[in-house]
C-alpha cells in the first residue's frame, strides 16, 4: 500500500503504515487480514480490499497506469523493505526467515487464488510462480506451496538489522 502511486480510499479499514490488530503471538497464535486485489475490467486499476471485517472494506487502487498489460495481472503478491544504503533495515514479516522445520515461525501469504475477468477463482498451479529476493541474506521467500488445508501458499521473512 505504500507503492508510489497507491490512491487510498477515504476513511479507509487499513492504512499505509497501520499495524493491523490484535497481533499475532510469534510461534503460538496466529492473527491475519484477509485481502484480495482485483483488476476493474472497466478502468484496468487494481483493486484492494479488506474482507476480515464485519463487511468488505475498499482501502484503495492501484491506477492502471502502473502494471499496462495483460502480463501484470498475476503481480499482486510482492514486498518491500526499503531503507538507506549503509543504514540498518526493519524486520520484514515476523523478522525470521522461512524454516521448512516449523513454519509458525515466519509470515505467510495462504489460500492465494487467481481470478478472471468475471470475478472466477482459480488455483494458481498453471501460473509460473518465482521466488525473488535481491538480498537473500536479509530477506527470504518460500518456494510456492500446496497445504492440504491451508491451499497454495507461500512463507517470507527476514530479520531486523541487516545493511543496506
Amino acid at each position: 500500500m505504500q507503492c508510489k502511486g497507491f490512491v487510498p480510499a477515504r476513511g479507509a479499514a487499513l492504512v499505509p503504515g497501520q499495524a493491523i490488530a490484535p497481533q499475532s503471538t510469534y510461534g503460538e497464535l496466529d492473527h491475519y487480514a484477509r485481502l484480495s486485489i482485483n483488476k476493474d475490467p472497466k478502468t484496468g486499476a487494481w483493486i484492494l480490499y479488506r474482507h476480515d471485517l464485519h463487511a468488505p472494506s475498499f482501502l484503495g487502487h492501484f491506477p492502471s497506469e502502473l502494471c499496462p498489460g495483460e502480463a501484470a495481472q498475476i503481480q499482486a503478491l510482492t514486498g518491500f523493505v526499503n531503507y538507506r544504503k549503509n543504514a540498518r533495515g526493519p524486520p520484514m514479516g515476523s523478522g525470521q526467515f522461512p524454516d521448512n522445520e516449523d513454519p509458525k515461525k515466519s509470515a505467510y501469504f495462504k489460500q492465494v487464488k487467481a481470478y478472471d475477468s468475471k470475478g472466477h477463482a482459480w488455483n494458481p498451479i498453471t501460473t509460473v510462480m518465482l521466488p525473488l529476493a535481491d538480498k537473500p541474506d536479509c530477506y527470504r521467500p518460500s518456494d510456492f506451496l500446496l497445504d492440504f488445508k491451508k491451499g497454495y501458499m507461500f512463507y517470507y521473512g527476514g530479520p531486523s538489522d541487516c545493511v543496506g
